[in-house]
This record gives structure tokens, sequence and C-alpha cells, in this order.
């Protein structure tokens, strides 16, 4: 007979959970939190999840372990009282100007105010008088707004090692804040925004770029195009009450139309040039020497880490660009001419489930001399926000396809939204077979999954070619200490610094967990199982691009510092 604990009279079964907030939530109860997230270490600062045992002795449930034969109570008149008093303390240091912040509606405080009733504040309202920090092209501080849960701390150091966030001072004075109290924009932030996927209030939001966007749409002498990423399809839904997972891509393409987009693309194309060209520059450099590993470079979020901490990885880095940026040029050299046929000029829009695309727009290499390449990124919360404000119905919306002459992408394409589908697209471009059996094995050879580091192997030109995926820069970092130490070797690793990757890029719908982070990759994948084109090279409109758009100069679709 299993061991079991007594939960507000139930009896339930203990199944190796580590603390008893796990037990408590498996028994149907949702008991309230700011600073527990099972994926980082446990703080208990916040203390609202505190539990009441059979001799009346108060317990946080996050850091208490179970114990076979407990009596635990979780809705008693004193911890009501507590967690009412809890709440108003902070909301007597809190910026209280909810209508207008940027998480009204989606703050957990607010949520938790309103479950627990707090209509009154009894205390004195206290707010220091921080200045906002809006130096980051992607991510925005407000520290009114912050309730020191660490939440946004512990992400930055543990889950993603790069500690650009941290507490300082003690007592009342203290705060989050940066080195120095410099912007986000100064100091080592990768701009991934899983600080903002975390943070329970308007604390740290992801910037709000619609107002531009706009703009452009209200205008009859611009031509606004975009470009909606992979993953966004498998997340926009949650945003208005859909399960993650489902695949909306048709809804989202309407509902861009009917906010007056006149073209809309899938970013999936620029994934199929990017296999092409990863591809071969993988091929060549196995071929004619070069140096290994090769690291990709669809993330912004790890080449801007890398060049930070380890700028000594900068010729093992690809020299291509990422799908948006490659696309974005395409679209631009496309438009430039049908522009000045008919006296407009193109606005153009990305849709991306990722908060550094916002830092990677702005990058040298994406300004032409016929302007930037991409004009403005939107996230996927962005989007929504639209819709919802022109009072779209998305749930009735009948899908429609993408613009043509970009309208195709290949299932390769779709799979870059997910950790390992770079590496899988790339080895079922460089496979000699290409039936659904070869397919198969790609799929199965271990670059699928939610690990933080996978390994796998693959025969490319008649050679062993050794590979790893890895998701989380913290994961990243350990990775190349290791291969740095001589412990491991591979010829191609794949990095994504958001954990799952882009499905779980910091401008997706929140809060993330695993689980829904697993179900927007079972999406991707089937998705990708129902496309008529598997694999890149396959997509006859790479022969498009190519010979009408590119020619023989392919330096569009490459970084500069190459």
């Amino acid at each position: 007979m299993k061991e079991s604990i007594v939960i507000d009279g139930r009896r339930v079964e203990l199944d190796n959970e580590k603390n008893l907030l796990e037990v408590v939530r498996k028994a149907g109860i949702d008991l309230p939190t700011f600073c527990y997230y099972s994926c980082m270490s446990v703080y208990g600062a916040c203390r609202m999840c505190t539990v009441e045992d059979s001799r009346g002795r108060t317990m946080a449930a996050c850091s208490t372990p179970p114990k076979a034969g407990m009596e635990i109570h979780t809705n008693t008149d004193r911890l009501r009282k507590y967690r009412r008093m809890i709440l108003e303390l902070l909301l007597s240091n809190h910026n209280r100007d909810c209508t207008t912040c940027e998480k009204s509606g989606a703050c957990r405080l607010q949520e938790l105010a309103l479950r627990f009733g707090v209509r009154k504040v009894r205390f004195p309202q206290e707010v220091r008088p921080l200045p906002q920090d809006t130096s980051s092209p992607a991510i925005l501080r407000d520290p009114q707004k912050c309730i020191l849960c660490g939440d946004c701390v512990r992400m930055c150091s543990e889950v993603q090692g790069v500690g650009a966030l941290a507490f300082a001072y003690r007592g009342s004075d203290m705060e989050v804040t940066t080195a120095f109290h410099k912007g986000l924009g100064e100091v080592g932030c990768v701009g991934c925004g899983q600080c903002a996927s975390v943070c329970p209030t308007g604390a740290i939001t992801v910037r709000d770029d619609t107002a531009p966007v706009w703009n452009a749409l209200q205008d009859t002498n611009v031509r606004v195009v975009a470009q909606i990423a992979p993953a966004v399809r498998v997340a926009i839904g949650e945003e208005f009450d859909m399960k993650p997972g489902d695949v909306n891509l048709g809804k989202l393409v309407a509902a861009m139309r009917m906010l007056g987009f006149d073209e809309v693309y899938d970013t999936g194309l620029g994934a199929d040039l990017t296999v092409e060209e990863e591809g071969s520059e993988l091929l060549d450099r196995l071929q004619n020497g070069g140096k290994f590993p090769m690291f990709t470079s669809c993330c912004p979020g790890w080449v801007t880490y890398a060049q930070n901490r380890h700028p000594e990885l900068a010729g093992n880095i690809s020299s291509c660009r990422s799908p948006m940026g490659m696309f974005g040029a395409v679209l631009r050299d496309y438009f430039t001419d049908k522009d000045a046929k008919d006296g407009k000029k193109t606005f153009s829009v990305a849709v991306m489930p990722c908060t550094s695309k916002k830092i990677e727009a702005g990058w040298d290499e994406m300004i032409a001399e016929t302007g930037n390449d991409i004009d403005v990124v939107l996230t996927t919360q962005e989007i929504a926000r639209m819709i919802r404000e022109s009072g779209i119905d998305f749930l009735s919306l009948e899908p429609e396809a993408t613009n043509m002459p970009f309208g195709l992408t290949s299932g390769a394409g779709v799979i870059f939204g997910v950790t390992g589908g770079v590496t899988e697209a790339v080895l079922r471009n460089l496979s000699v077979d290409d039936d659904y059996d070869a397919l198969q094995r790609v799929a199965f050879t271990g670059v699928r999954g939610m690990d933080g580091v996978k390994e796998a192997s693959a025969t490319i030109d008649g050679r062993e070619v050794h590979v790893a995926v890895v998701h989380g820069l913290s994961n990243a970092e350990r990775l190349i200490r290791q291969m740095q130490a001589g412990e491991r070797q591979y010829d191609f690793v794949e990095v994504m610094a958001c954990p799952g990757g882009c499905i779980g890029g910091g401008g997706q719908p929140g809060p993330q967990s695993a689980e829904t982070r697993v179900a927007r990759a079972k999406g991707l994948y089937h998705a990708d199982s129902e496309t008529q084109i598997r694999r890149s090279q396959e997509n006859p409109v790479l022969s498009t691009v190519y010979g009408n758009i590119l020619g023989e100069d392919h330096h569009r679709l490459h970084r500069n510092h190459h």
C-alpha cells in the first residue's frame, strides 16, 4: 500500500512529489503562489502557499517535503486572513495604476487580489520613485510594480545563465536591478524575454511595438507585408482560450487580412532557405575543412550570448542569417521594384514568438540600402492584442492560405519552432535517402524531446557526424565548457536560448509550463506530418527565390561579420 497524507479531509497518495505544493495541486486544489516554478530552485518568498498541519503549525508548501501521515489544511480562516494580509502588504508597496498597466487582465497579483476578496488596502501606499528602464529594444522594466518574488532573478541566472538581474540592498530598500543600475540594454541581457514570461506583474514586460504597425496599416501609400514564424501557429490560440498545440495558422492569416495586412507569408519558407544554406555550409566544412563544431545561428539570444561570453566561438557560428532575416531580405528585394512601379513603400512586419528578434531586427546586417529588412517585430502576444482591439472573433474565423508566390513551406521548415527541429531539418536535407523510412530514421536519431541536451549521430557524405541539440543558455554554457575541456566533441551543435526552443519564446502567451511546451511541440510535429513536402530542398518555391530574386549572389542570406 502506498504512503499517503490527508489534505482537507481527503487522503492523497504520495508518488515521489518533492514538496507539499505538488501533492496539494495533485489533489485538485489550486494553492496560490507567486514565486514557485518547478524548473527553478525553491525560493519560498511570497508565503502565499502556506498551509497548516493538524497541530496548527504553518509551513510553506513549496519548501516542505511531504511525509506519510501528515494532515494538511489549505483553507482555514487563519490561512485566508494570512493570504489577504500578504496581498494587502504587496499592494501597499505597488504601483496600482492597474487599468493602464501592460499586464492588466493577466496579472497574477490582480488575479489573486480578486480571488481573495481584497477590496481595500489598510496600509498607506508607499511606492518608491524608481525609474522605468526602457533601454532594451525588447524588454521594459518598471520597478514600481515589482513584488520581489525573485522569479526573474532565478530564471535569468539558473535557467539562462545570464545573470543580468539580481537583488540589491536589504530590508525595505531591497530591489531587483542590474549591475550598477544600468539599463537592460547596457548589460549582458540577451533579450530572450524569459524574465517577462515568469514575472507575475507588470514589472517586466515585452516592449509593445504595435503603434507603428497600426500607423502603417492606415496609410494607403504603404504596402504592409508580414511573415509568421512556425511557433506562433501553435500558441496564438491560447490567447483566445484554445488549447496549446492547436495549429491556427489559417485563422491567424485571416485575422491579419482583416486587420489590413496586404500580404501574409509563412516564415517556414525562410527556414527552408536556412536549411539549404546551413546544410551547404556544414557540407563545405566537412569536405574542405573549417572550424568545428559548427553552431547554428537561428537564435538571436544565443548569438548575442556567444558574442558577449564566448567571442572565441565567432568562427564556429554559422554564417547564415536566421529564417526571419533571410525571408526579410527576400521580401525587401522582391518588393523594391514593385514599390517603384506602384508608387508605394513596403512595410515589413515579422510575427515572432521571440522577444530577442526585436533586437535582431536592428542589427547592422538587417539594414540594406533599400531600408530595414524588417521594420517591426511583433510577438504572439502583440498580434493577439491587435486582434482583440479590433473586435475580431478569432474563434469563428475560417482559415485562409498564405499569399503566393511564397505560399509553400516544407514540414522541415515548420519544425524549426521546436528544439531539435533545425538539426532534424538539416539531417533530412543531407540524407541520401528521401523515402518515408529515411525521414522516420532521422526523426528517431535522438534530436526530438525536451531533454536539456540531446546527442545524436548521422552519416553525411560518407562520414559519421556527431550532433548535439541544446536549449536553455545555462545548458549551452555547460556544454561549451565540456567541449573546451575535451570531454565532448561534436561536428554540429544546435542552440536555442529559450526552454523548448521557439515554442517557449518570451513573446509567447504565458504562463508557460513544461506541459504547454510539449503540447506546442506536438502541434508542430503534427503539422509537419501533414505537409506534402517534408524536406526543404523539395520546396519548389526555393528555385523561384534563388533564380528570380537572389540570383547567384547569396550574400543577403548571410551575416556580415563572416
